[in-house]
């Protein structure tokens, strides 16, 4: 019985054909669905810069909105300004702690997704940036800033000496994170178009490593 036992821990629980479900065909087309998402996705946020409106109407932004908000909790301790700033802060460290973990496991695709997010993220806070005067942006709490004596970036950029600059650093963070969006869907489908051509035996998740062959698509092989 003992015998039998070990002969079936040591059995294979799945058998998967390399040439069946888990192929480039299936992979790539999977792959360029979310990124046809991500670039309609793109083309919107883009084309409504320093719009508060709809970036705030985007379930992005409540996905982001925890982030932000326990920034301003995790950075308290250091003082007055990083309380401010640790909001924005946080909300931009977390996709790219997430791109340095999947880059850590040759997870190109999955850490070209998460640039594209850590680029939303910029215009997310793009609005923010821009209102640090006006302060008619509707706050969490359903108030503008003018009601709730200002907000973070109003006290961010006034303790820089930056506050006549609020417009433009606005427009900066908002073509910026275009632009990285627009970067990382490239990057996205250059690995994808990369991984189709690798030919039979590559497997979701394993970065862009070939089964048997060890290749990989030239230009992301780790040193």
């Amino acid at each position: 019985m003992e015998g039998e036992h070990r002969a079936l821990l040591r059995k294979p629980v799945v058998s998967i054909d390399p040439g069946s479900a888990d192929t480039p065909d299936v992979i790539p087309a999977s792959r360029f669905l979310l990124l046809t998402l991500l670039a309609w996705w793109t083309v919107g946020f883009a084309v409504h810069p320093l719009n508060g409106e709809y970036v705030g109407a985007s379930f992005l932004h409540l996905i982001n909105l925890p982030f932000h908000e326990a920034g301003h909790i995790l950075f308290s301790p250091f003082g007055t300004f990083m309380t401010a700033f640790g909001g924005s802060l946080m909300q931009l460290l977390i996709p790219v702690v997430c791109v340095v973990s999947f880059v850590r496991r040759e997870d190109w695709f999955a850490a070209a997704v998460c640039g594209w997010w850590a680029g939303q993220n910029l215009i997310d806070l793009a609005p923010y940036i821009a209102d640090a005067r006006a302060l008619q942006l509707v706050l969490l709490g359903g108030r503008t800033g003018a009601e709730v004596e200002g907000h973070d970036w109003e006290a961010i950029l006034r303790s820089l000496g930056w506050l006549r600059h609020d417009r433009t650093l606005g427009y900066a963070a908002h073509w910026l994170g275009a632009l990285t969006m627009v970067g990382a869907i490239g990057v996205a489908i250059w690995i994808t178009v990369g991984l189709r051509d690798q030919g039979p035996g590559i497997r979701a998740g394993q970065g862009n490593r070939a089964q048997g062959s060890g290749l990989r698509p030239q230009g992301w092989a780790r040193q």
